[in-house]
Parts: structure tokens; sequence; C-alpha cells
């Protein structure tokens, strides 16, 4: 009963993925602010990580007030996880305490890394790979810089958002049947 309750909760979770990143594709107040210090930049994410187990990880130190998972835009894998993602907490101190307890942890066999967004190096980084092609688009619960995405990279977001939701409801078949 339990693990059925939260299965249904994961595909809403995606569904509700789905609606914000429709959503964010309008809002103009969707950017934040990576110099206030409670945005941590995500990286060494394995691509089987999706935005509802990021989220359910980092949920326990403090309220998450935003999420951007980024997304090839371009070439062979457009529509699949870059990755790396960024997180804002609604404070500095719930940013702080989840960079201590989840650099370096392992999460499907990968460490990650976690930084604060508005340390120097990850500006740099950020700043180079734009520059480098700007095949990278982001989906989040408080939105991004979607609205400068193809249509067809919209798309193509959605339809593995929705592929996903699909394979968690095959494999609740699967252990229910077994």
């Amino acid at each position: 009963m339990v693990l059925l309750l939260c299965q249904k909760c994961v595909c809403l979770l995606l569904i509700q993925d789905v609606l914000n990143l429709l959503v964010a594709l309008y809002d103009p107040r969707s950017f934040t602010d990576e110099k206030s210090g409670n945005r941590l930049y995500v990286g060494n994410l394995d691509l089987r990580i999706t935005e509802a187990a990021l989220i359910k990880m980092f949920s326990p130190y403090g309220k998450i007030i935003s999420e951007d998972f980024l997304w090839h835009m371009r070439g062979p894998k457009r529509g699949e996880p870059r990755g790396f993602a960024f997180i804002q907490y609604n404070t500095k101190e719930e940013a702080k305490l989840a960079k201590e307890k989840m650099h370096g942890r392992l999460a499907c066999g990968r460490p990650l890394v976690v930084r604060l967004a508005s340390e120097k190096y990850w500006e740099e980084v950020a700043h180079n790979s734009s520059k480098a092609g700007g095949d990278t688009i982001k989906s989040g619960t408080a939105g991004s810089t979607s609205r400068q995405m193809s249509r067809s990279a919209k798309i193509a977001v959605i339809k593995n958002k929705l592929k996903a939701l699909d394979e968690e409801r095959g494999s609740s078949k699967k252990q229910n049947a077994g």
C-alpha cells in the first residue's frame, strides 16, 4: 500500500515538473540571483537521477524554493540530462548545511559535487560553457532561461519527462504483479 502511494507521488511530481516547465516558458520573473548565497551547484549527477529524486535528496536540509535541472539542447543527446543542476534554498544557512552534508555523498555510485553557485569558479565555468555554443536548457520548479529554448528542445524535454513517467508506471505494475 505504501509503495503504491510513493509511486503515485513520483508520478505526480513528474507531471508537476512538466507543468512547471510549461509555466516557466512564459514567466520573465523566473530568473534567480546566483549571488544571494542560497543557490547551490550540484554536479557529477548520474544520468539516471531525476529532478524528483534530486529534490528528495536535498529537501531534508531546508525549504527548496527552486531547482534548475539542465538538459542538452542540441545534438544526439538532445533532451537528456546534462549531469548537473542548481538548487535554491530559502536561506543561506540551509544552503550551507546542504552543501556540508551532500558534498561527496554517493548517489548512484558517483560522489556528488556540491558548491555555492556564487563561488567564482562556478561562475567562470558557466560563462565559459555558454561561450562554447550554449547547448544547455534548464527546467525547474521556479523556472529558468527556458524561454530561450527552441520549440523542438522544449518538446524533447517534455517527451523525456513523460517517458520517465511511463517507465515509473511500468515498473510499479511489475512490482505489484510480482
